[in-house]
């Protein structure tokens, strides 16, 4: 397994990274991807231990389209389940890293900046911290609220 360390609390047992991928694996078989071809699967797990899955939806209106991990962290937070600890994607390929695009980094940041992202490698599970994929997210502290004048 290769690690990406980041900081002490940066590590995942290797089983349960396995294990996150082969549910991930289980899910993307549901994805619905007729204009892409390209299926992606996503288990995400909480920090009381519980794994949501998710895939990609596509639609005919391209914009429209729902990436795994947003399916996911969609599927959690409609449990009522915040914090989360690591993160597993899939693509089309098996072997081959799939990490999540920008628009999921920026959803998986606000659900737990400290998330672990475990993707395919060659040789097994490589696990990156969330924070070395999306530097300088943009955070909850930078949004202002504003007070609306009557």
């Amino acid at each position: 397994m290769t690690t990406d360390r980041q900081g002490p609390g940066d590590s995942l047992d290797p089983h349960l990274a396995r294990r996150l991928l082969e549910q991930a694996r289980a899910a993307r078989a549901h994805a619905y991807a007729p204009y892409s071809d390209f299926p992606v699967g996503a288990a995400l797990l909480s920090r009381d231990g519980r794994i949501f899955t998710g895939v990609n939806v596509e639609n005919a209106s391209y914009g429209l389209s729902t990436c795994a991990e947003r399916a996911a962290v969609v599927s959690a937070v409609a449990a009522g389940t915040r914090g989360f600890t690591a993160i597993a994607v899939v693509g089309p390929e098996d072997g081959r890293a799939c990490p999540p695009c920008g628009a999921c980094r920026q959803i998986l940041h606000e659900a737990d900046p400290e998330m672990l992202v475990i993707t395919e490698g060659t040789s097994g599970p490589v696990i990156t911290p969330l924070r070395a994929l999306l530097p300088s997210a943009f955070e909850r502290s930078d949004v202002r609220r504003r007070s609306v004048q009557p």
